[in-house]
């Protein structure tokens, strides 16, 4: 029996509903707003497309399943390398371009929502190992570390160039300490909220240290539509191999990570979600969700491990509550003084809280791994895990021809499935299935 202070279906009060929704609403804004900020798209369209995409997701899992979808952190390198990159014209890629990537990863999703339909899930369990997903995951977070730390230390003076900065580091251990202080030392709500609170300390921190900016809030109005990205309004919508390739192999991880977080999910309020209402629908509803993000400009989804938190401390697991949720975010993205405090964040400060989720990111890599009772005294294990964290940290790069290349994260994934597919002694080494269900 469920020990649910508010069952999967159950309707809290008017004065519930909204304490409640903004409790979830305030669990997953640091992290989906740090993603935009990071890669350089809108925080407004991340807030927006993340209500959608979670919308979207209730009504495809028949309102059954109490996930929030925010902004995905597997595809900040990826959007970063396709941003930075060249199409194969040798043009620069304007940041809407790297969302057709983000809406062939939804379509991917969608495909195998198709085939784990019709042919079961067992195959995808298979396929995605521990020692398969432990490194990449580990590669994810590893690969930004260097990000991370130059946004906490360095600034770009006048002249263009980069330098250290005492007065800023220090702004990123206030944000970062206390995000870690959040983590450590409390068990109730506000251990779900650790980014947004040390956001929060670590901006208040910047003010009065005088190295915020306050011109973009004078500047901005009350209200204000988010910036869209729109194919054929703001860009071309123009598919490259070369970005497929950057982001398509990324779905290997984010598979992974949306069935655990169903098993989590489902051992929180009681359910069997990969049963019931089935892997493929909840599959579906993040791609379909990623698909209308990209669309219009927001970065991919993922379902919220934050937000999951919230629902094993209070036992509230009603849909009605996560939809709240969603509204909340949706009429938020349009309140345009809100936004222009969002962009005056320092760079300082989101690098703080980048060491510890980026840090966090690697760490659950690892422990995935220690989860499965990956044995690495088995030389199979040892090359997996070693070829997948050299590549995709060192940066490697296949080039095929002049306009078409995988690299880094992408390029490791793809090696690791090949790997553990051809080499001997698979079903000795594995370990534990942690995708298995009764």
């Amino acid at each position: 029996m469920s020990n649910a202070v508010l069952d999967v279906n159950e309707k809290p009060s008017n004065g519930q509903l909204i304490t409640l929704s903004f409790q979830h609403m305030f669990a997953m804004f640091g992290s989906t707003i740090l993603v935009p900020q990071l890669v350089g798209l809108s925080p407004s369209i991340a807030l927006l497309t993340s209500g959608i995409a979670t919308i979207i997701f209730l009504l495809v899992t028949k309102f059954q399943v109490p996930a929030y979808l925010g902004s995905s952190f597997a595809f900040i390198a990826p959007i970063i390398i396709a941003v930075n990159g060249l199409d194969e014209s040798g043009q620069a890629i304007n940041p809407g371009n790297a969302m057709i990537g983000a809406v062939f990863v939804g379509l991917v999703y969608g495909v195998v929502s198709l085939v784990i339909w019709k042919s079961g899930h067992k195959w995808i369990m298979k396929l995605l190992p521990a020692i398969v997903v432990g490194p990449v995951i580990m590669v994810i977070g590893l690969g930004l570390s260097g990000v991370a730390v130059d946004m906490a230390m360095n600034i770009t003076n006048a002249e263009g160039i980069k330098e250290y900065s005492f007065l800023h580091f220090s702004a990123a251990l206030v944000t970062l300490f206390t995000a870690i202080i959040c983590t450590v030392y409390f068990k109730n709500i506000i251990s779900t909220m650790p980014i947004l609170i040390g956001l929060v300390v670590g901006y208040i921190y910047s003010i009065i240290i005088g190295i915020v900016d306050f011109t973009p809030i004078k500047e901005s109005t009350m209200f204000a539509s988010p910036d869209f990205l729109i194919p054929g309004v703001h860009y071309d919508f123009v598919v490259t191999s070369n970005i497929l390739l950057i982001m398509v192999p990324i779905v290997i991880v984010t598979i992974s990570e949306h069935i655990g977080h169903q098993l989590v999910l489902g051992k929180v309020v009681d359910r069997d979600y990969i049963k019931e209402p089935g892997l493929h629908r909840s599959l579906l509803g993040d791609g379909l969700g990623t698909i209308v993000s990209a669309l219009i400009g927001g970065p991919p989804k993922t379902t919220y491990g934050e937000n999951i938190g919230v629902l094993a401390i209070t036992r509230v697991y009603s849909v009605y509550v996560i939809l709240g949720a969603a509204v909340i975010a949706i009429l938020l993205s349009f309140f345009g003084k809100a936004m222009a405090v969002i962009s005056t964040i320092p760079t300082a400060v989101l690098g703080g809280v980048s060491i510890l989720l980026f840090g966090i990111i690697a760490a659950s890599g690892l422990r995935m791994l220690v989860d499965a009772k990956v044995d690495f005294g088995n030389s199979r294990n040892l090359v997996i895990a070693s070829v997948i964290l050299v590549i995709g940290i060192g940066g490697a790069k296949l080039v095929v021809t002049e306009s078409l290349s995988i690299e880094g994260m992408a390029l490791a994934a793809i090696i690791g499935v090949i790997l553990n597919l051809i080499l001997p002694g698979r079903k000795e080494a594995e370990g534990i299935d942690l995708h298995q269900t009764e």
